[in-house]
């Protein structure tokens, strides 16, 4: 009868065997990651919105949740507060899609009446400052016989149009789907953060160590900071600058306050809203509107750029105010609006790192 191994004799292939083990268990989850941002790619964008919109809102949740008190269900408190965040989200879009559709009517309207009259060069156009001799000059030699809409209707392919508006049929359907996906997801995230949180945090460890916990706090933070810094703020220059194309008798002052709004959502891109504002409001209400606008603009983007955003994404997240920045702009560019809140936090997360590599002298 042979004699069992003695330990020492097996050790070295059992080394060996743990190595392989090791190696095949990390290509192997490897794969299965991968595996699952494939089959979730068409959904990601859904998912980190939930994700940005559960840490952003999640203190708010705290207190909405405390009042239903430990005898109220699991699930009434999340469900509740997520069909809450849709309906502050789809408010403004409801809002902006029923002044889109009046538009739209009043431009139908002018069309039919260019179709049958041409277009009369407008009183206000020869108004605008350098151009407006020039502007109407161009409209009485182009747009002011009859016929010239029906002839540029006729050049149109009609099957064109029609693939155009099932392909935006389709798009709007397909956006609604994400955006359930969203909120189905915040309900989850709401039921379950704390535990989930929790595992994240058991997992940070294993993965990264104490260092995994400090960047998520930083992340977290940069989030929040981004939310106050841009959003909340953006929001402000939006309700300032529409009181002001009020008050100027702009056309059109609350589609134009909410253009503004969400131009300061990139920093120095509300500009061109303003500008675009004070145009419309020299070709109808003459020069002194325009100027007001324009002036009281420039008090407003500065400040809002220079001083109010700074102050709040940077002090909450310990970031110079040029990475905050790159972060925005770099993030808008690859993820667009969700990349406003995704770029700062990974510019938080490496700037982190860096200040724990370089020492407590780091930027």
């Amino acid at each position: 009868m042979d004699q069992p191994a003695r330990p020492q004799d097996s050790a070295a292939p059992l080394e060996t065997l743990s190595w392989r083990q090791g190696v095949a268990s990390l290509a192997a989850s490897a794969i299965l990651l991968g595996l699952g941002v494939y089959i979730l790619s068409g959904y990601l964008h859904a998912l980190l919105w939930a994700l940005v919109l559960a840490v952003a809102v999640w203190p708010l949740y705290g207190r909405f949740k405390r009042r239903f008190g430990p005898s109220a269900s699991k699930e009434l408190a999340p469900a509740l507060f997520a069909l809450l965040v849709g309906l502050v989200i789809l408010a403004p879009i409801a809002g902006l899609a029923v002044d889109a559709a009046a538009e739209v009517r009043q431009l139908l309207d002018y069309a039919r009446a260019a179709e049958e009259t041409g277009l009369p060069v407008p009183d206000a156009l020869a108004r605008l400052p350098g151009v407006g001799a020039w502007a109407s000059q161009w409209w009485a030699e182009h747009l002011s016989h009859a016929g010239w809409a029906k002839e540029l209707a006729q050049q149109l392919n009609t099957s064109s149009a029609r693939e155009i508006g099932a392909s935006l049929s389709a798009n709007i359907a397909h956006r609604s789907i994400l955006f359930a996906i969203s909120l189905l997801t915040l309900f989850f995230l709401f039921r379950s953060g704390e535990s989930l949180v929790s595992q994240c945090r058991i997992a940070s460890t294993k993965l990264f160590g104490a260092r995994g916990e400090l960047l998520a706090a930083q992340m977290i933070a940069s989030v929040h900071g981004t939310l106050i810094g841009l959003v909340l703020v953006a929001l402000g220059e939006g309700v300032l600058m529409g009181a002001a194309y009020m008050l100027t008798h702009t056309p059109h002052p609350i589609l134009l306050g909410v253009l503004t709004a969400f131009a300061a959502m990139i920093p120095f891109a509300a500009a061109f809203a303003i500008g675009l504002a004070a145009l419309l409001a020299a070709a109808t209400a003459g020069m002194a509107p325009a100027l007001i606008i324009a002036a009281w603009g420039v008090v407003v983007v500065f400040a809002a750029d220079h001083f109010v955003r700074p102050n709040l994404i940077g002090s909450a997240i310990k970031l110079p105010f040029i990475w905050v920045l790159l972060g925005i702009l770099g993030g808008a560019e690859s993820f667009q609006l969700l990349g406003l809140f995704i770029g700062p936090a990974v510019m938080a997360a490496l700037m982190a790192l860096w200040r724990e590599l370089s020492g407590p002298e780091g930027v």
